[in-house]
């Protein structure tokens, strides 16, 4: 009795939330979008409306689970010889499949305030992104003050692709990680 996720398409959401406040101009100035998608491609949790729309495959009596939290409403179709309406009950485990087959569920997801670690994360990651000529992400680095100063850094070539972990930011959002 396992149900296979078939598909997911999600929307791009009209508009992300706002920025926390306090983040460096160098910060500031990024793509605020880029962030925001950057975490909730990291997180099960979406906190601007959008539709998403899952096809999956299981069999009577199997109880789906949406992967995105919160739905805030839902409409669910079945295959046969063409896609046919039908209601989807809820159980205790997630949503009720009352035939074996494939199923289009198409829902609203997305919704409510941004909890403060999520800003944190944001600020997080913002700023270490922002700081492209400084240490963010440095593996080695030394001061030599004996005569002229000098100062060597050295960092991954990754430290941007892995800047989610590197900031600290995945850390905050480790409890959004699952619907």
């Amino acid at each position: 009795m396992a149900i296979d996720l078939l598909k997911q398409f999600e929307d791009v959401p009209a508009a992300y939330p706002d920025p926390p406040a306090g983040l460096s101009a160098d910060a500031a100035a990024l793509d605020t979008d880029l962030i925001w998608g950057r975490i909730e491609a990291y997180c099960a949790h979406r906190w601007t409306p959008r539709e998403v729309v899952w096809t999956i495959l299981g069999d009577v009596g199997d109880q789906w689970h949406p992967p995105l939290t919160p739905v805030v409403s839902r409409e669910a179709h079945f295959w046969g010889d063409q896609w046919e309406g039908l209601t989807l009950l809820d159980g205790p485990l997630g949503i009720c499949l009352p035939f074996d087959g494939t199923y289009k569920i198409t829902a609203q997801v997305g919704g409510g305030d941004v909890p403060a670690p999520v800003l944190g994360a944001f600020t997080r990651l913002a700023e270490y992104s922002a700081d492209t000529e400084e240490r963010a992400g440095a593996t080695d680095y030394s001061v030599n003050l004996g005569g002229a100063i000098q100062e060597n850094f050295s960092r991954y070539p990754s430290w941007l692709a892995r800047a989610m972990q590197y900031s600290g930011a995945a850390d905050l959002l480790r409890p959004y990680r699952r619907a």
